[in-house]
């Protein structure tokens, strides 16, 4: 996530960003999860020439990063979306908000149901064999850097410490998904869901399944010809709303839920009944393209005494 606290800080983003190609350019990006340099200029009907300079200016202000794969035709330059998400802040905040933030390993789930394809993985081996659902209940599962399954759920508890004299405000969620297909497929539809206590919020629908790009952390005997990388995303569930990456996705709110500080939390991912499957893949630390397990972020206001 690029987080521009002052508005000076951004200027070299907000450059980037007035160009329409350059904006075309992230938003394929965005459909694609990477493209190189010639597949961008015949999408855009552009010649490489033109392409490059706005390559550059996109790379300068850190909006995408260029890693160098070996093709047919020599070396060529692959990019991708160096973040997910911007946030700007407008103006700027006098008190600092009250939070408690947990970082919870993927494989540290309380409750799973997984069918075919699926696995999991340490940084330094896979746990047991593909598309067997009974390691899934292996002890070495907490160790867990990188979980996919084709249909089913994975559920974490979120601790609750909340005290007497506080009230929850916002809960925010920060993960690295992507869809889950065989081997791997950048055109692959998922329907990914989320819940809180078993009351849907509402879903994301992931593009693909990533690879044929080496995911940025993942260890080194990490097979090529399986999925590499996800897409960062940030749920946030509020007073107004549940929203996926600032986009609202329901009109679910904390409110709905009912949380108090004895609550038990539980956030769960699912894929769907109805709709597009097309399986679940969870990134954590020492895998994907961000070295970060599931970020759980609890905002709250204190009570006027």
């Amino acid at each position: 996530m690029i987080h521009i606290k002052e508005l000076q800080s951004g200027i070299n983003i907000f450059k980037a960003l007035s160009s329409e190609i350059r904006v075309e350019i992230l938003t394929l990006l965005s459909n694609h999860g990477s493209l190189n340099l010639n597949d961008i200029a015949q999408k855009l009907n552009l010649s490489n020439g033109a392409i490059t300079m706005h390559i550059k200016k996109l790379e300068e202000s850190g909006l995408i990063a260029i890693t160098t794969a070996v093709g047919k035709h020599g070396n060529q330059k692959i990019c991708y979306l160096n973040e997910d998400l911007l946030t700007i802040e407008l103006q700027n905040k006098a008190a600092i908000e009250n939070f408690y933030e947990y970082h919870i390993e993927v494989g540290h789930y309380c409750d799973f149901h997984a069918e075919p394809t699926c696995g999991l993985a340490t940084k330094d081996t896979f746990i047991g064999e593909f598309d067997d659902p009974r390691y899934f209940a292996d002890p070495q599962h907490i160790n867990a850097g990188i979980i996919w399954l084709n249909k089913g759920f994975l559920e974490y508890r979120i601790p609750n410490y909340l005290k007497a004299n506080q009230e929850f405000k916002e809960l925010q969620f920060s993960f690295e998904l992507s869809s889950e297909a065989p081997s791997y497929n950048n055109d692959w539809p998922s329907d990914i869901y989320f819940y809180i206590n078993e009351l849907e919020l509402g879903f994301w629908t992931s593009p693909g399944d990533f690879g044929g790009v080496k995911g940025i952390y993942n260890p080194d005997w990490w097979p090529t010809e399986l999925n590499q990388y996800g897409l960062l995303k940030l749920l946030r569930i509020n007073k107004s709303g549940t929203f996926i990456d600032g986009f609202r996705i329901s009109d679910v709110t904390l409110d709905d839920i009912g949380l108090n500080r004895k609550s038990e939390i539980k956030l769960k991912l699912a894929l769907g009944k109805n709709s597009d499957i097309g399986g679940l893949t969870i990134y954590g630390k020492n895998f994907g393209n961000y070295n970060q397990d599931i970020i759980a972020r609890i905002i709250y206001d204190v009570k006027a005494e």
